[in-house]
């Protein structure tokens, strides 16, 4: 994928490396040309200096032909600005913005805008790892499912995906192992040590962990 970034903070300098390693081609613009000393030197991306929301500026870095943009500065005004005339004006397929003010980020996603609320997102798993330490709701922002991790019990040992599967409530969707994850089928057979990544209906929560002594 053809990828722009914008803004090489601690987030932007992470993501544009994470997508340059799986092979995509990265564009990363900031307005500070020492921002990219965070990229490392074995970085091998373009670089451009400037504000993220310049037409002629985004024109350079290809956003015309760019499968996504993704505007992650620390500004909440500058990251929807270049999240718009990425949208509007070059009809970029997918971007995605960085929003701190949860309320603003509601309002934007009304409005339309995919957008990331990381304070949202932070508080949430700060919840979860205080009142739920095998469960977290923060992966699937609808509210309305979680995930949950189950440590498979004796009892548990020997018996199929399918026989543990509770339809409109939980489906387990990883199984974690020695020897590595992987994504059973029906069939599958629960191993002693096993550890259950399951998705979980979050109005089934207390049921679910009943059922699994979690």
């Amino acid at each position: 994928m053809y990828i722009i970034i914008v803004g090489c903070g601690r987030v932007g300098s992470e993501l544009a490396n994470l997508l340059q390693n799986e092979g995509h081609n990265v564009v990363i613009i900031d307005n500070d040309p020492e921002s990219f000393r965070r990229l490392g030197s074995t970085f091998n991306g373009v670089t451009l200096t400037g504000n993220g929301y310049n037409v002629e500026l985004l024109k350079e870095a290809g956003a015309e032909k760019a499968d996504a943009l993704c505007v992650v500065t620390d500004g909440d005004n500058t990251n929807i600005m270049a999240a718009e005339v990425a949208k509007k004006i070059f009809k970029v397929p997918k971007v995605i913005a960085r929003i701190y003010d949860p309320k603003r980020a509601h309002i934007y996603k009304h409005m339309g805008l995919d957008v990331i609320s990381g304070t949202v997102l932070f508080a949430a798993m700060l919840r979860d790892k205080i009142i739920e330490s095998h469960f977290t709701g923060y992966l699937i922002e609808t509210g309305e499912l979680g995930v949950m991790e189950i440590p498979v019990k004796e009892e548990f040992v020997g018996r199929k995906v399918s026989d543990i599967n509770i339809q409109d409530e939980f489906l387990i969707a990883t199984i974690v192992r020695k020897k590595g994850a992987i994504i059973p089928r029906p069939a599958t057979i629960l191993e002693k040590n096993d550890l259950l990544m399951g998705v979980v209906k979050i109005s089934s929560l207390a049921k679910i962990k009943k059922i699994f002594g979690v």
